[in-house]
C-alpha cells in the first residue's frame, strides 16, 4: 500500500476493501452465506483495485475508464450491502458503517469523473 499513501482515495478504497473482506469472512464462517457475500467481496474489492490501475494509468482516457469502473463497482457494493441488510444477514450497524464509506467513495469518484470528462471538452 505504500504507492497510496499521498493519495486519500487509494487509502479510502483500501480500508473500505479491508472491512469488506472481514465483513464477508464473518458471513461465510457464521452466517454460511456464499453467494451474496461472494458478489460483495467481488464489488467491494474491486473498487480499489481499479483505483490502483487508474493510478497507473498511460493515458487520461485510460485513467477515466478504470475511475469509472470502480464507481460502478461501488454502485454494486451499494446495492449488496443493501440487499443484505434487508435479508438480515447484517444487522443496521454493519450496515451503517460501510453503506455510507461505499457512498463516500461513489461521491469522490464521481466528481473526479465529472472533471476530468470537462477537461477533455
Amino acid at each position: 500500500m505504500s504507492q497510496a499513501k499521498d493519495n486519500p482515495l487509494a487509502q479510502k478504497s483500501y480500508s473500505f476493501a479491508l472491512d469488506i473482506i472481514f465483513l464477508c469472512k464473518i458471513l461465510m464462517n457464521e452466517k454460511r452465506e456464499y453467494i451474496l457475500s461472494k458478489q460483495l467481496l467481488r464489488s467491494g474489492t474491486s473498487i480499489g483495485a481499479n483505483i490502483a490501475e487508474a493510478n497507473g494509468a498511460i493515458s487520461s482516457a485510460d485513467f477515466s475508464a478504470k475511475i469509472s469502473i470502480a464507481y460502478k463497482e461501488s454502485l454494486e457494493t451499494k446495492y449488496w450491502l443493501s440487499l443484505l441488510k434487508d435479508a438480515e444477514y447484517i444487522n443496521l450497524e454493519e450496515f451503517d458503517k460501510l453503506h455510507p464509506l461505499a457512498d463516500e467513495l461513489s461521491r469522490i469518484m464521481f466528481s473526479i469523473l465529472k472533471s476530468t470528462r470537462m477537461k477533455k471538452n
